[in-house]
């Protein structure tokens, strides 16, 4: 499958997929809103690739890196543009911004929406 459809079809399940059971920060007129560590965890999870950071003024934001290019799925929750600064980070980094019952929730909800069984 193409790189790019296969991005955009996680870009679909991931917002078909936020929720106030995924982030305690989500909201109807802002869902991707408290996403950046969990989601970049599921999509670690699938696609691989690094974890990175930039500090913004609420906090660390987290993104991916695969295959050199950088992919953050949750930009839409800021009004201003992101200076990204790229600073490598972990997964154990990442998942101090959530915890096991939303990043269970949101990769199973992934999955689902995505068409594949979760394990």
């Amino acid at each position: 499958m193409n790189d790019h459809i296969q991005i955009e079809r996680i870009m679909n399940a991931l917002s078909k997929s936020w929720s106030v059971e995924s982030s305690s920060k989500w909201s109807l007129e802002n869902p991707a809103k408290g996403h950046c560590g969990v989601a970049t965890l599921v999509v670690n999870d699938l696609l691989g690739g690094e974890i990175l950071k930039t500090e913004l003024p609420d906090g660390w934001h987290f993104y991916n890196l695969i295959d050199g290019k950088r992919y953050d799925f949750t930009s839409s929750q800021f009004e201003e543009p992101i200076d990204y600064k790229d600073i490598p980070s972990n997964r154990q980094e990442a998942y101090l911004d959530t915890n096991e019952k939303q990043y269970n929730h949101l990769k199973q909800s992934v999955l689902k929406n995505l068409g594949v069984s979760g394990n």
